[in-house]
């Protein structure tokens, strides 16, 4: 009885380790070339950038000329958002 109870108490330990692992999100903050300078500009990015694999959230400034993405890191890296962000005409720099 012993035995099953310290299978099962590592059984649980493993998989909440490995479940948090994969859960973890980054955050990643850019500006885009040419700058953003209207609504429709932070419309577009965040209409198309949500489809990355992985993002959480995307938050942006017109006024302070950034990018917020919030994203799960085993899903997406910086390579993704560049190419997501080239298909809708800008550049990525990362601050």
């Amino acid at each position: 009885m012993k035995k099953y109870i310290v299978s099962m108490v590592i059984a649980a330990t493993s998989l909440s380790a490995s479940a948090q692992k994969s859960s973890q999100v980054d955050t990643l903050l850019v500006t885009t070339i040419p700058e953003m300078h209207c609504s429709g500009c932070e419309e577009r990015i965040k209409e198309n950038i949500r489809f990355v694999k992985g993002v959480k959230s995307i938050q942006t400034s017109v006024p302070e000329q950034k990018v917020t993405i919030i994203y799960q890191k085993n899903k997406a890296k910086y390579e993704d958002f560049v190419k997501a962000f080239g298909r809708i005409g800008y550049e990525i720099e990362q601050r």
